[in-house]
């Protein structure tokens, strides 16, 4: 029947029982299938991973510097691992490196969140970053305090008037 058509016979459903076959045109078919994934990939934003590199011995100015570029890394959608590189007798103090990541981050807080924390590998201390700032939402306990505050602040006041 198929090969009178002119069409293929393909075998879409093999776990059913009885397996499920259709009469179609196969090479139409894969066309159309990678034209969909082609699309659907078009769709996607693929970030990459860029990094910031800085030493131990940074001055002010080249932190805010570094901040500007990484802001438009994140700005532009791409992940950012922002390294510490140690040199010679400076790996002995690492907290030097972590306090500079620290400072680093606070610098970029508003328009990124910490993806992975600051890691040591091998004479590199390093972060990576996302855009997108966490959104600290208002504890929902908070609104019902207040709500809760309300009513008690009439029998609060009577007992104040009755002492």
């Amino acid at each position: 029947m198929a090969e009178e058509a002119g069409l293929d016979l393909v075998e879409v459903a093999a776990a059913a029982d009885p397996p499920v076959c259709r009469i179609m045109d196969y090479g139409k078919f894969k066309y159309e299938q990678s034209k969909r994934e082609k699309e659907s990939r078009k769709g996607a934003k693929h970030s990459e991973l860029r990094e910031v590199r800085m030493r131990v011995k940074i001055d002010d100015h080249d932190i805010d510097f570094k901040a500007r570029t990484a802001r438009k890394l994140l700005a532009d959608g791409d992940k950012v691992k922002v390294s510490v590189m140690f040199r010679a007798r400076e790996i002995t103090h690492p907290e030097v490196g972590r306090e500079l990541l620290d400072r680093f981050y606070e610098k970029i807080r508003d328009v990124s969140s910490m993806e992975r924390p600051p890691a040591l590998e091998g004479r590199m201390l390093s972060i990576v970053v996302t855009p997108g700032a966490k959104r600290e939402r208002p504890p929902a306990s908070s609104s019902r305090a207040e709500e809760s505050e309300q009513p008690a602040a009439p029998e609060s006041s009577a007992a104040v008037g009755s002492v």
